[in-house]
């Protein structure tokens, strides 16, 4: 049996001429035209990674079901080097499906690049249903990721990988491991993958060497829908449950390799590793372009130890890449792209990395959506506080425009408006306004975009999208205050007006001194009693605070991976968690500091609050802790805010030294400022740090990332 398998291995090989090192593809699909007939026109979109001659050794063929007759264009290289060191191509596969339901395409080859598991050859499948679904009116369309052609991270540097998982139908989506055709090689004993956010987390060292990942990313509808094919007959697919085992509406493969590189000196972004610049957008962002007009997307990274050489790009087949050199070890890359016909109602995946030969930025990938035409953008005022933006929209110059369907990026913001301009204020920490480190200047964003019911299959209104940002010199003061210390959230909602919470930590349990903000990062010892609270500022008299969450994570993000439950639903779950009765607006607490296993030294404290009008009974507030599902009950949400989230920190764990001292509150603090500076300077005793610390502050302006990675 095995020699047959490797006589049908080596035919397979000699079939396919001289080896290309297969370093991994992804599909994605969209419906077109559905005709009167009932038959249905499907667009797959197929990229394949390779090192060696550009090309895409994938053959497409109909597994089971009915597809139709498949008809491709030939491979048209999207990104490559003249050193072979990567290649991206991308296929476009057509069909005319009459049988609407469900088939599988799929594509197998040999070989994958030489590899750490010894993962020979590859097969790829996709599966796709056309029948109409209930609540968009059309075909399902698939889940949409991609990667860069070759993905490369030095051993003693790798912490997680953030793949992109997008639906255009909002449907949920999970990845998981494709492993049915290997029981050990794929289960990658070492990594964990996140399936919600489509995320791996390395949990020990990898081996140096190519690792491959073969995944499959599956969507599911977030309320119970049927799906009806062109005879009249349906099928129910239930909404997606973490207790249940509902059936995909669709699976595409997304495969490719992680290169593990020898340990290298550092693994400082901006330093040791490319950093990205503004205005590079963030991954996850969706941009509009529109057919027919070129769209343009901008690169910027920088690094101070050596010199970034290009950036590798996964994209759509006529994108175009254009690099200019800036000064201080920065280069641009200018991405230009014009949809085409075909294009239209796609949502295409662009993801991108910047090189050097020793070390590669992260990887972010970002989605365009492609319309007929642009969409509206107005006339606006942004004016940027010290700790808020708000920004004025003119409703002449936004003509039809219903002020209801507007929202920001976190659609529990309200904006208001009067007579002649709409309104929205947001601190720079809440309503989902993003913060983006450019080297130079600190940027926070946010935008406002229309929005539709998602059942509605027309619209009688335009589609409305602009973002606004400010920005602020990386001052050492500026940087303390707002990338580090968490300044005032600001929200307005229409029943409660503008209100605003602080979220502070507190030298000790009167809860009257808190820590300054150019005190930040706070230092704490284990064990240590942490006092923070919270505090709700409104002028509306009668309100009461409810904080129904905290968590900790180790990074700036309240929805991490990797968390763990102080406060749920509004049950206290750590033991060492102690309350301090005050006023309805005000919620302190104590906790004993503690920190993350795996290697992490900071910890970030993330609350949702709620405010209710007070004595209300069928509020929130008036529910308190919530132990178990069947306690909940109908609350009436006239009487209550919408759910937010506030962070504060981080909070940093010190490393034991003899000369430690401590105040009153049992933690230390080190500014950001001259706190660090100091703390750095008492460090430097040790010669090898001072040196090397030396050496960062000398080739670096003041750098978060910079100043973090020096402790």
């Amino acid at each position: 049996m095995a020699h047959g398998a490797m006589l049908l291995l080596i035919s397979l090989a000699l079939a396919l001429g001289p080896a290309v090192g297969f370093y991994g593809g992804s599909m994605t699909f969209t419906p077109g035209n559905r005709f009167p007939d009932g038959s249905v026109e499907m667009h797959f979109y197929y990229r394949e990674s390779s090192r060696g001659p550009c090309g895409s050794q994938a053959d497409w063929i109909c597994e089971s079901g009915s597809c139709g007759i498949l008809t491709n264009t030939e491979p048209v290289v999207t990104d490559s080097t003249a050193q072979n060191l990567w290649c991206q191509s991308e296929v476009h596969i057509a069909t005319n499906v009459t049988s609407n339901g469900p088939f599988i395409l799929s594509s197998s080859g040999c070989c994958w690049e030489d590899n750490v598991h010894g993962v020979g050859g590859w097969t790829l499948r996709t599966h796709v249903d056309t029948s109409r679904r209930s609540d968009t009116q059309s075909t399902n369309r698939s889940p949409v990721s991609a990667a860069i052609p070759n993905i490369r991270i030095p051993q003693n540097c790798f912490q997680n990988i953030h793949l992109l998982a997008h639906d255009p139908d909002n449907d949920v989506v999970r990845c998981r491991f494709n492993d049915a055709n290997c029981t050990v090689c794929h289960q990658h004993q070492n990594i964990h993958l996140y399936q919600e956010s489509c995320t791996l987390q390395r949990e020990d060292s990898l081996d140096v060497g190519v690792h491959v990942f073969e995944l499959l990313l599956e969507d599911y509808p977030v309320s119970n829908i049927t799906l009806t094919d062109e005879n009249g007959v349906f099928s129910v697919s239930n909404a997606f449950n973490d207790s249940s085992n509902p059936t995909a509406l669709s699976q595409v493969p997304l495969q490719f390799a992680v290169e593990i590189l020898p340990p290298s000196q550092g693994c400082v972004p901006g330093v040791n590793k490319p950093s990205f610049l503004t205005p590079t957008p963030l991954h996850g962002d969706m941009h509009h372009a529109a057919v027919g007009e070129e769209h343009e997307i901008t690169l910027r990274a920088q690094i101070s130890d050596s010199s970034i050489f290009d950036f590798q790009v996964s994209g759509p087949s006529n994108m175009s890449k254009t690099l200019t050199s800036e000064s201080n070890g920065v280069l641009v890359a200018t991405l230009t792209w014009t949809p085409q016909k075909t294009d239209l109602y796609r949502r295409v995946p662009v993801c991108f990395a910047a090189e050097t030969l020793h070390s590669q930025s992260e990887m972010r990938c970002i989605i365009v959506a492609v319309a007929k035409a642009r969409v509206l953008s107005g006339e606006a005022k942004v004016i940027c506080d010290d700790n808020s933006i708000s920004i004025v929209v003119s409703k002449a110059s936004m003509d039809g425009i219903d002020q209801n369907w507007l929202q920001l990026r976190d659609p529990t913001c309200s904006l208001t408006s009067n007579a002649t301009h709409i309104l929205g204020t947001m601190s720079l920490n809440a309503c989902g306004t993003t913060m983006d480190d450019s080297g130079d200047f600190i940027v926070f964003k946010n935008e406002i975009n229309s929005f539709e019911n998602l059942n509605a299959v027309i619209t009688r209104r335009n589609q409305v999208k602009f973002g606004f940002s400010c920005q602020y010199p990386k001052m050492a003061s500026v940087s303390n205050r707002y990338a580090n210390h968490k300044s005032d959230y600001i929200f307005t909602e229409s029943s409660f007006g503008t209100f605003g919470y602080s979220f502070e930590v507190f030298t000790d349990s009167s809860f009257n001194s808190q820590v300054d903000p150019s005190q930040y990062p706070v230092q704490v010892q284990l064990m240590d009693q942490l006092y923070m609270g919270i505090e709700a500022h409104t002028a509306l008299p009668e309100v009461t605070l409810f904080v129904e969450s905290c968590r900790a994570t180790p990074e700036d993000n309240p929805f991490s991976a990797v968390f763990y439950d102080i406060i749920k639903d509004g049950c206290i779950m750590d033991d060492t968690v102690m309350t301090y009765p005050s006023i309805s607006t005000k919620y302190d607490f104590k906790i004993q500091a503690f920190k993350f296993t795996g290697g992490f030294d900071e910890v970030y404290i993330s609350c949702s609050v709620i405010l209710c009008a007070k004595d209300s009974l069928n509020s929130r507030c008036a529910q308190g802790c919530l132990s178990q599902a069947a306690q909940r009950h109908r609350r009436d949400v006239s009487q209550e805010t919408a759910r937010h989230f506030i962070t504060q920190g981080p909070l940093r764990v010190a490393r034991q030294t003899h000369n430690a001292a401590s105040n009153d509150g049992g933690f230390l603090h080190i500014s950001t400022s001259t706190g660090v500076f100091a703390g750095l300077f008492v460090v430097s005793i040790a010669v090898l740090v001072g040196m090397l610390v030396y050496n960062v502050r000398r080739t670096r302006p003041i750098d978060r990332m910079h100043l973090l990675s020096t402790f």
